[in-house]
């Protein structure tokens, strides 16, 4: 399964991309994760449905110093680009 997630929220400058990171690294989810101009965070993730739903809800969580205040989520169709979790900068 694969997921395009913007969240919304305090989430730039407060550890976010690093803490979606490690999340992904130790649930095995693969993808990347980067800044967006407009003060949103975007992802692109891949995982079975199973650790998808978990990662999900940990990004909903957020950083100890992050407020997320929604999500918007799309599927996507998989890939096989993706070798491991990034976090791509602007």
């Amino acid at each position: 399964m694969r997921q395009r997630i913007i969240v919304h929220g305090h989430v730039q400058g407060v550890g976010f991309r690093q803490y979606t990171r490690l999340v992904a690294l130790r649930m095995g989810v693969r993808g990347w994760v980067r800044n967006r101009a407009d003060g949103t965070v975007e992802i692109d993730a891949q995982a079975p449905a199973s650790k998808m739903e978990r990662f999900v809800e940990a990004v909903r969580k957020g950083s100890p110093a992050s407020t997320v205040d929604r999500l918007e989520t799309q599927n996507q169709t998989p890939t096989n680009r993706f070798q491991d979790f990034r976090i791509r900068y602007s």
